[in-house]
């Protein structure tokens, strides 16, 4: 396993990151325990989960699994970096939901029992709240990282101009801000190359992307299609959409000789301020096939312009759509 800094961080973390979300809804929790043991053996320290992960409304099941999982010893907690979200609705009641102060309090204490720890490594904004001032949200935040509950703030689904205002207003109270920034990013969705990347390096922000696989349209699903498995209604409909591309996409990777999933993630860690792009296997199989090869696995430049070709990329803002 490879290791890299998160962001402008002294935080080591595996250049792959271990998601959870499938963790009750899709995975047993035998089998969601097996999968984490295994990451570790792997060499991946950094997990990423969320308080509304597991789809029952202010459960947290997915992170109630976690929480057992720490539970058993052996080192786990203190080998794992664990990063988990805040915002999603997790009660009926006005402010169980979104980032007003009082629901980050609530949000996190609640986190942190679940997971049965004493502190959370990274506490991310699941989406921007735009009707919570920054110095209110930064407040709280602080609070937490004061009482040690809390040791670095990241974002989601954030855009370019949300992390300039984040970061410049935490400068001005003497604050860290942002260490990471969690977004869709793949090479069928290469939006965040025109202004979040620019960003994040800008301000030293982590990018962890989400989707490298892009619903599993990036992993073999022409071949898989070819073999026999059935794609759900909605990734048909997009397989009809962009056939011409995947079919050059598939081809690519036959010609190196590589597994598409493979080829997706080593595409994600060449790209700058990517620090770990996340894995989130419903199966054993899904973790260990492929997945470390994408560490070994080097581009030429002709390669690189090839994928552009498939996937076309964005400049950075304004010259994408300027002079």
């Amino acid at each position: 396993m490879e290791y890299t800094y998160l962001g402008r961080t002294g935080l080591q973390v595996s250049r792959l990151c271990l998601g959870t979300m499938n963790f009750g809804p899709q995975t047993t929790e035998p089998d969601s325990f097996a999968i984490m043991d295994k990451a570790l053996e792997m060499g991946i320290n950094f997990f990423d989960t969320a308080n509304v992960y597991g789809w029952k409304k202010g459960e947290g099941v997915t992170e109630q699994i976690v929480g057992r999982w720490f539970a058993q010893g052996g080192g786990r907690r203190e080998k794992v970096v664990i990063a988990t979200k805040v915002y999603g609705e997790m009660g009926d009641w006005p402010n169980q939901k979104r980032l007003s102060a009082l629901h980050i309090k609530q949000a996190a204490e609640a986190s942190l029992k679940r997971m049965q720890t004493d502190y959370i490594d990274l506490y991310q904004m699941h989406h921007i709240d735009r009707n919570t001032p920054w110095e209110e949200i930064w407040q709280a935040m602080e609070q937490l990282v004061r009482e040690g509950k809390v040791l670095y703030v990241g974002s989601s689904n954030f855009a370019g101009w949300h992390i300039a205002r984040a970061n410049e207003t935490a400068r001005a109270r003497n604050f860290m801000g942002l260490v990471s920034e969690q977004s869709l990013y793949n090479l069928a969705a290469r939006t965040i190359e025109m202004e979040v990347i620019p960003a994040s390096l800008e301000y030293g922000l982590g990018i962890i992307p989400w989707s490298p696989l892009a619903g599993g349209l990036l992993g073999g699903v022409l071949k898989k299609i070819d073999q026999g498995r059935r794609a759900d209604e909605r990734t048909q409909k997009r397989i009809e959409e962009i056939r011409p591309q995947l079919e050059a996409w598939e081809a690519f990777c036959a010609e190196m000789g590589e597994e598409p999933a493979a080829v997706a993630l080593a595409w994600l860690l060449h790209q700058p301020a990517v620090t770990a792009p996340i894995i989130g296997p419903r199966t054993m199989e899904q973790l260990t096939e492929g997945s470390l090869r994408a560490l070994e696995i080097k581009f030429s430049e002709d390669q690189l312009k090839k994928l552009d070709e498939i996937w076309p990329g964005f400049k950075t803002a304004p010259e994408h759509y300027a002079w």
